[in-house]
């Protein structure tokens, strides 16, 4: 794992690291658009070292992807500013994991369910009473734009984390000390 800059906040807990990625629900897909960067939250899972996310099949998001795979996600969790006499030196205690790699559209329909299905247990557990199959991923098409559902995993190369951790009587609850 790639170290981030200032050591002290580096997290290498590998277990820690997984569980975040797996409890956490949104992350902030970083994509290279013509000239400028385009990020945009999406809410995803963390299945077999991979994330997972997905969309409607056409977009922005779709147009970028294809022509660039390369991006970055980045998960993070604030939980609350830390109090210091000294007014320079209040921080924010923190997790965060960022992941680079390509993106690749799930073009196995067995796959493309089982992590909708995942999607679906996360967001929505014990909601539907069946799961979902190949054959309904295949076939449906959105009201929206008419366009089936676009599933894609992005296969980190390198990944960092960072955290900033105290206990919560350090966190600032809205009274002067």
């Amino acid at each position: 794992m790639h170290q981030v800059s200032y050591t002290k906040r580096n997290c290498t807990d590998q277990n820690k690291i997984e569980t975040f990625l797996l409890q956490e629900r949104t992350g902030v897909l970083g994509m290279i658009s013509d000239s400028l960067p385009y990020a945009v939250p999406v809410n995803y899972v963390w299945h077999n070292g991979s994330i997972y996310f997905h969309g409607m099949g056409s977009g922005k998001k779709v147009s970028i992807l294809s022509k660039n795979p390369p991006v970055s996600f980045t998960i993070y969790k604030e939980h609350g500013t830390v109090m210091d006499p000294v007014p320079c030196h209040a921080d924010t205690s923190y997790m965060s994991v960022m992941l680079f790699g390509q993106v690749a559209k799930v073009t196995d329909s067995e796959e493309a369910a089982a992590v909708l299905q995942k999607l679906l247990e996360k967001f929505m557990p014990q909601y539907y009473s069946h799961p979902l199959t190949s054959t309904l991923i295949e076939k449906y098409r959105s009201g929206m734009d008419g366009n089936g559902v676009a599933v894609y995993r992005l296969t980190p190369q390198d990944m960092t984390a960072k955290e900033n951790a105290v206990a919560a009587n350090q966190l600032f609850n809205g009274e002067a000390q």
